[in-house]
């Protein structure tokens, strides 16, 4: 029995249960760790980000015969150089079309409630039975703007706090330049043989999904985001690009984000013209549609296959244990971990089968 799968399973749950209990128990040992790792964790995160996006870029130099340091130089400048494009470019008309957002912001408000009090007052002369779904769903919707908001706060928490870490960021991501093919052997030489090549070949799968989804995703985001500015920008809606840089943001979490990114350009859209809202849909209809059948497909393939309603599970699961950064590493982290166990079944069967040939 002790050989059965089931029985071997039972045993690592329970094990694992049990760390996990005397672990919560003896926790505060651990303090000065979980700080320094919370110190160190949005930075890494970064670094890993900068690196995926800037491998291919490397990649390109080296096989034309630039060196390692002149490789991360170039690197190095064409960020700068971007970054400075990018702030030159966009800052003005952000700062523009935030600082008439913020003076707006009351009337937007006085707008809002005008309108939920209308909203009120028909609802009044709807059956009972209409009126009690109206408030359940209301009461959802709260809830879920409230979790909302308060994933927005601890994003901006930990965007700040990763900015007063900066020196960090580019400190992990040079090094990643520099030694990242050193990463992997330091791990799997440590073991012989076939768990040797197990291990080599996981943390290879588990790089090629870690750069698939990153370089991936980030492509997309900014392709939407481009297409649903252009189509703000075509409808004359308000604040565009500010609507747009938050879409790009918020489509970097995979199938609910980009209704998450048309709440707001729907509420802005409402108030500055009602009729505009059917544009706001269409643009978010088309844009949703070309990334469906051609960019994402293209772009991604199925390099996670993972089923929509699992993604929405785990998104939802992260965002109420780990608040909006936890919805941003959720997929990732789940496909690395579908990753391994996918291996260690692979492993099995090799290892069952090379049994019964012997037999």
């Amino acid at each position: 029995m002790t050989k059965k799968l089931w029985f071997q399973v039972g045993v690592g749950l329970l094990l694992a249960i049990l760390i996990i209990k005397y672990f919560m128990e003896i926790s505060f040992i651990f303090t000065p760790v979980v700080i320094i790792i919370k110190a160190i964790i949005l930075p890494l995160l970064l670094g890993g980000v900068l690196y995926y996006m800037t491998e291919p870029i490397q990649r390109f130099l080296e096989k034309r015969k630039v060196p390692r340091w002149g490789s991360i130089l170039i690197i190095l400048v064409g960020l700068v150089l971007v970054l400075w494009l990018f702030i030159a470019i966009i800052g003005p008309p952000v700062t523009e079309q935030v600082n008439r957002l913020i003076n707006n912001a009351p009337a937007l408000a006085d707008e809002i409630n005008e309108v939920k009090d209308m909203l009120l007052q028909q609802k009044n002369n709807l059956p009972q039975n209409i009126q009690d779904s109206i408030n359940s769903a209301a009461n959802s919707l709260q809830s879920v703007a409230m979790k909302f908001g308060m994933w927005i706060v601890q994003f901006l928490q930990s965007f700040f706090q990763a900015m007063f870490l900066l020196i960090l960021v580019p400190f992990f991501f040079i090094f990643m330049l520099k030694d990242h093919e050193k990463f992997a052997p330091i791990i799997y030489n440590l073991f012989s043989g076939e768990r040797r090549r197990w291990i080599q070949k996981t943390m290879s799968d588990i790089d090629n999904v870690l750069r698939s989804y990153i370089q991936g995703q980030l492509l997309i985001s900014a392709i939407l985001a481009t297409m649903i500015w252009i189509g703000y920008m075509i409808l004359g809606l308000e604040y565009a690009l500010l609507l747009a840089i938050f879409a790009l943001v918020m489509n970097l979490i995979p199938f609910i984000g980009p209704w998450i990114a048309v709440t707001p350009a729907v509420i802005i859209a409402y108030l500055q013209e009602p009729k505009l809202v059917i544009g706001v849909a269409i643009v978010t209809l088309v844009a949703q549609q070309i990334d469906s059948n051609l960019i994402t497909p293209n772009v991604m393939g199925k390099t996670l296959d993972i089923h929509p309603l699992t993604v929405i599970t785990i998104i939802l699961a992260a965002g109420n244990i780990a608040g909006f950064l936890g919805i941003l590493v959720a997929i990732p982290v789940y496909a690395v971990l579908k990753v391994i166990v996918y291996n260690i079944y692979e492993q099995r069967i090799r290892i069952k089968s090379a049994a019964t040939k012997d037999v």
